[in-house]
């Protein structure tokens, strides 16, 4: 790459400070790349922390949370999704972190405090100087009026970060969310900035898409992602080994039933059964399996494993044919589905129905190997409800089986098709944010680098 062009990137970079400070503190048992990453993290003071399932956020979460407390002598709030807060105190108590405690009615004496994301309206900004945000790709699950109250409380914080494994499950704007909520780049002016519309300047291999990145902005958008961000698949990514960070065999299982239930289309009773096609006929395709899809699922049951479904009536009827799982609703208290997580979590519950939506993000079930899906056409939920299972401590194969009826089988492909799209996504973002990183090493331009190295 030529000097000149290396020259109008770096002026088009969009400059970023930092917020943060030197970090004070860092737990003994943690490894060499984490303590890389909370000291960035805490340098930068507003961070987004994209790590991969089982990279241990939770640890380096509580650490910025607790340099802030030790630098502010000040509250710190962490959001999580249902039953997580119970997993941060167990981990907060192994690195030596007491000052932490779970509020569920925005009461707190401790300088750590935890709560869902549901109960946020609890909650007085001006009491606390940090917001963490666990699974914070969560945020687009909730309607606006929630939504809302979130990021505007969030922006009133001024140490933030935000943790999850899928920032951008489906686009590049999908950044966007997560810069607006650091108080970079608000989400229109990063799709200015960045990206074309597609309505104005159509591609044929961009049909389909409503933005897309501009070709000649590519180094410029993963360099200003850079600044304000950590993208890490591996340890490896970093610079660091990946020995000791090894995932056991993940068995993908597709089960195929019959639909027994006649086909109709547009008031019409057909014959044969086809292939469902769009969101009405799955739907319906759906509905009309629910019996032997569930009957499937309850033979390929195990002594402990977990049910994923999509609809209430796909749960009801397998609580009914298994009598040892516990199900949970939608309408349940938050109090009693936690307490249903928990103790499924510590082993008291052998077997649970739910939802990904429901259950799908930040818990830690590694005692279990086996679950059994209901897909859609959502693979983040898929991926996210798998890699419940599906991480690093996990000592055992998983064994994930899907069941469909012979009318689904579009949304198996599908659900292929956005898993190798997902696979190639990240395969980009890494070797962009890595030929963005040798960029700014060209440019003598200062990286933030581990005073332990």
């Amino acid at each position: 790459m030529n000097k000149e062009y290396l020259e109008f990137l770096e002026k088009k970079s969009h400059s970023i400070g930092n917020f943060g400070f030197e970090p004070i503190w860092y737990p003994d048992c943690a490894f060499d790349f984490q303590k890389y990453i909370i000291e960035k993290s805490v340098l930068k003071g507003r961070m987004a922390l994209f790590a991969d399932t089982g990279l241990g956020k939770t640890i380096m979460q509580l650490s910025f949370a607790y340099n802030v407390v030790l630098h502010t002598n000040k509250k710190v709030l962490i959001l999580t999704p249902l039953a997580v807060a119970f997993q941060f105190i167990v981990e907060a108590n192994k690195i030596g972190i007491d000052d932490i405690e779970y509020s569920k009615d925005g009461k707190h004496t401790k300088k750590i405090v935890l709560c869902n994301y549901e109960r946020l309206h609890y909650f007085n900004s001006n009491d606390f100087v940090c917001v963490i945000c666990d699974e914070s790709s969560i945020l687009k699950n909730f309607d606006g009026k929630i939504k809302n109250q979130i990021n505007s409380f969030i922006k009133k914080i001024p140490y933030r970060l935000l943790s999850t494994a899928t920032p951008a499950p489906n686009d590049y704007i999908e950044f966007g969310t997560s810069s607006e909520a650091l108080g970079y780049l608000p989400y229109m002016d990063m799709l200015q900035r960045f990206f074309r519309n597609n309505e104005n300047n159509i591609r044929p291999q961009e049909i389909g898409c409503k933005w897309y990145l501009k070709p000649h902005a590519k180094f410029d958008f993963f360099g200003w992602l850079l600044q304000w961000s950590i993208f890490v698949k591996m340890p490896s990514d970093l610079g660091f080994s990946d020995d000791i960070y090894t995932l056991p065999e993940l068995i993908e299982n597709i089960h195929e039933v019959e639909n027994k239930s006649n086909w109709i289309i547009n008031g019409q009773t057909r014959l044969f059964n086809s292939v469902a096609k769009t969101m009405s006929e799955v739907r319906q395709e759906q509905q009309g399996s629910v019996k032997e899809r569930c009957e499937k699922a309850i033979e390929l049951s195990s002594e402990t494993c977990v049910y994923w479904c999509n609809f209430n009536e796909e749960g009801d009827l397998l609580g009914e044919l298994d009598k040892d799982a516990i199900q949970l609703k939608g309408g349940m208290s938050i109090e009693k589905k936690e307490d249903i997580l928990i103790n499924f979590a510590q082993g008291n519950i052998k077997k649970i129905i739910t939802k990904p939506k429901i259950t799908g993000f930040g818990l830690n079930w590694q005692h279990c190997n086996h679950t059994i899906y209901f897909p859609t056409w959502s693979y983040e939920q898929y991926y996210q409800s798998i890699r419940r299972f599906w991480r690093f401590g996990q000592k055992n194969n998983v064994t994930v089986d899907l069941i469909v009826s012979d009318g689904q089988k579009r949304v198996i492909d599908t659900l292929l098709y956005k898993k190798q799209k997902t696979k190639d996504f990240n395969s980009i973002i890494r070797k962009s944010i890595s030929k963005a990183l040798e960029i700014k090493k060209e440019n003598s331009i200062n990286i933030i680098k581990p005073k332990f190295l």
